[in-house]
């Protein structure tokens, strides 16, 4: 450990082991040791979301000058911002909430102060913390994590638009100054370019005149290896060890002008690589007992490449080939973010070198914070809510952050030293030359790591079946498009053919159109007639005034006789009045008069009514004396049967012949008597009919009389 240079440090020179170390911090378990800040148990258990912080850029001079519209609005007190798209000549405004909202007239110093200074406190706590910039290219990514072209101002302090790199590297070293602390401070800095890590901070190689080599040949790819744990590491990374920012500034200077840039329609200096700046430091603390304990925290800085769309950026052939590349790695990061949002079963690390070197820092033990940039302008809105939609979703990410293990400075020295044996038995068995020209233990290592690449076919053979079964959708959307471009063949034959017949009413209409010609030229014929028929119209006028004067004259004298015949109506007026109020006289004598006789009628009909109650009475009684003697009749009748029948009785037992004579005269009575009851019952009935109809004539007189009256 050195304070400012004190116990030596390892040699900047990298080695398998020090590639190792930089992910065994972010593999340890956390909280170990007495003093540790281990993070809470509920914080294990459920984790903490990653912190997304956006920032939106302000328009550039072209697009001022262009006068661009601004599509996007930024609320940094409510923490949203408004995107405003017009589908179909509707505007539709969509509101996205983020931890922190940066507007385009936002300071790089605020950004830091309110954002990023909390992280890099966490880790000089022993956290490991990774803070990435993610959104289209030419949106400031590369500006807000590296800031200007100067790191330092001739004051000696940083310049207004320094980025979250230089201010995240000053506050550490003024912390650990303040803290009089004795640390020591390691840095990485890698490339990814077309799925292939550099090391920015690898020494160039000589070149000789005679061969002279690209320089893309100089940056030699290095692998990206699995450590058996779940986590990868970069072996032969190289490793600088630093004792100032002003030497992390050169380091910085140093790996940026390697990397790959271009100018393109969308930005002049567009990064064509994903860049990862690493800081290392480890810390010496005293527990309670005197023990020398050392604390370790690791700064990951990630300046991604931005998205683009080769149409609208200019790229070709090569430039297009990265751009590809570029929007693969991202698409891929995409689709962690969405399985990571939707837990999926299985995340898509191994897909991209990019998500196997973010794999730690989205869902693992590290503490994240991602800025997300955007651009203002309409033309890049389609972008804007990509990155706005990834950001928004990747919010919902949970890690579950670890303090660092603390390690004993015994312990440290211990894993120098064996590191230092092991290079000297790499050395010796390659200046030997003698059987194999490793050590035993690195045969056994490259073992394991060929352990850890079968696994990794057979998982890529599982991910190939996974590809094929996608391909077999994709031929399945192919017919399905192929489908829908017969059915979009046949709907443009169609549309061949209203266009034809589009073609004729055309010609029709031209048609139509010189007819409206013609007749518009007789109609201005017509016209011309018409004026000249208007001014002998005119001539006419004139001589009518004329007769319109006399006829005036007429009219006056026609007035004055209806004035009279005015007055006369005034007069007749009044004996009209009169003559309804004699009328209304008489109508009220004549009222009075016919109310009397209809009081008299009533009187009279009431008296018929008595009389005809009297003449209906009598001839019931009569009717009733009738049947009574009709009656009588009956029975002096039946009690003459009775007693011819008796006597016959009688004269039978004296004769036969007496018998008979006496049978002939009953016979000649009994037919009399019908006879005379024939003649009385026709009576009868004839008396019944003439009563009737005397009633029927008297309903019918009093009815003709109640209509009578009624009339009246």
């Amino acid at each position: 450990m050195e304070k400012r240079g004190g116990t030596p440090s390892p040699s900047p020179r990298s080695t398998e082991k020090s590639g190792k170390d930089l992910t065994r911090s972010g593999d340890a378990n956390g909280g170990a040791g007495a003093g540790g800040n281990a993070t809470p148990k509920g914080d294990k258990e459920k984790g903490v979301n990653v912190q997304v912080i956006l920032r939106c850029r302000p328009l550039s001079d072209d697009e001022t000058k262009g006068n661009t519209p601004v599509v996007i609005s930024c609320n940094e007190r409510r923490r949203e911002v408004a995107a405003t798209q017009v589908i179909a000549n509707k505007q539709i405004d969509r509101t996205f909430a983020f931890d922190k909202v940066f507007g385009p007239s936002s300071k790089q110093k605020d950004l830091f102060e309110q954002s990023i200074s909390p992280i890099v406190h966490e880790v000089l706590e022993g956290y490991n913390c990774t803070i990435f910039a993610y959104g289209q290219t030419g949106t400031g990514k590369t500006y807000t994590m590296e800031g200007g072209g100067t790191r330092k101002a001739k004051s000696g302090e940083l310049p207004t638009d320094a980025g979250v790199i230089p201010r995240s590297v000053r506050q550490i070293f003024d912390i650990l100054e303040a803290q009089c602390a004795e640390y020591s401070m390691k840095v990485t800095f890698l490339e990814l370019y077309n799925e292939e890590i550099t090391d920015l901070l690898a020494p160039d190689e000589p070149r000789f005149p005679v061969l002279p080599v690209p320089e893309d040949k100089n940056k030699k790819p290095i692998a990206l290896m699995e450590d058996g744990k779940g986590g990868v590491f970069v072996r032969g990374l190289e490793e600088e060890v630093v004792y100032s920012a002003g030497e992390i500034y050169k380091i910085l200077d140093k790996g940026s002008a390697k990397r790959r840039t271009a100018e393109t329609l969308l930005n002049k200096q567009s990064s064509r690589s994903h860049s990862i700046f690493s800081i290392t430091i480890h810390i010496k603390e005293l527990t309670h007992e005197s023990e020398e304990m050392i604390k370790i925290g690791k700064l990951n800085l990630v300046d991604l490449a931005g998205s683009e769309n080769i149409s609208r950026s200019g790229a070709r052939d090569g430039r297009a080939r990265e751009a590809g590349e570029i929007n693969k790695s991202l698409l891929t990061l995409g689709r962690v973010i969405n399985a990571l949002v939707e837990h999926s079963g299985h995340v898509p690390y191994r897909d991209s070198k990019l998500t196997r070197l973010l794999r730690d820092s989205l869902g693992g033990k590290t503490k994240t914070c991602i800025i997300a940039t955007i651009s203002p302008s309409v033309y890049c809105l389609e972008e804007t809510l990509s990155t706005l939609d990834y950001a928004h979703r990747a919010k919902n990410i949970r890690n579950k952050p670890e303090v660092n293990q603390k390690m004993m400075k015994s312990a440290v020295i211990k894993d120098l030293y064996s590191e230092i044996d092991r290079l000297k038995q790499e050395v010796f068995a390659a200046r030997e030359k003698n059987g194999i020209y490793i050590p035993r233990e690195r045969y056994l290592q490259e073992e394991a790591e060929k352990k850890a690449m079968t696994e990794k076919i057979e998982k890529l053979g599982v991910d190939l079946e996974a590809r094929d079964k996608q391909l077999v959708e994709l031929k399945e959307l192919y017919d399905a498009q192929m489908l829908l471009s017969a059915e979009l063949g046949e709907k443009l034959e169609k549309t061949q053919k209203d266009l034809e017949d589009t073609r004729h009413a055309l010609h029709d209409l031209e048609e139509k159109y010189s007819e409206a010609k013609s007749t518009i030229k007789e109609k201005e014929f017509v016209i011309f007639n018409l004026q000249n028929s208007e001014k002998s119209l005119v001539d006419c006028a004139y001589n009518l005034r004329a007769e319109l004067e006399n006829a005036a004259a007429d009219v006056s004298g026609l007035f004055s006789k209806i004035e009279r015949k005015d007055k006369i109506e005034d007069g007749n007026r009044s004996l009209v009045q009169r003559f309804r109020s004699q009328l209304t006289q008489e109508l009220d004598a004549l009222h009075k008069t016919v109310s009397t006789s209809v009081m008299q009628q009533e009187d009279h009909l009431k008296e018929m009514e008595d009389d005809m109650q009297s003449f209906v009475s009598s001839k019931d009684e009569a009717a009733q004396g009738l049947k009574e003697s009709i009656q009588n009749l009956k029975a002096l009748h039946g009690s003459g049967i009775t007693a011819l029948d008796n006597l016959a009785g009688e004269i039978d037992m004296n004769s036969q012949t007496t018998f008979e004579k006496l049978n002939s005269q009953v016979q000649s009575h009994t037919s009399d008597l019908e006879k005379c009851f024939g003649v009385i019952a026709l009576g009868a009935d004839n008396l019944l009919n003439e009563l009737q109809c005397s009633l029927s004539k008297q309903e019918e007189r009093l009815a003709h009389f109640a209509n009578k009256q009624r009339e009246v």
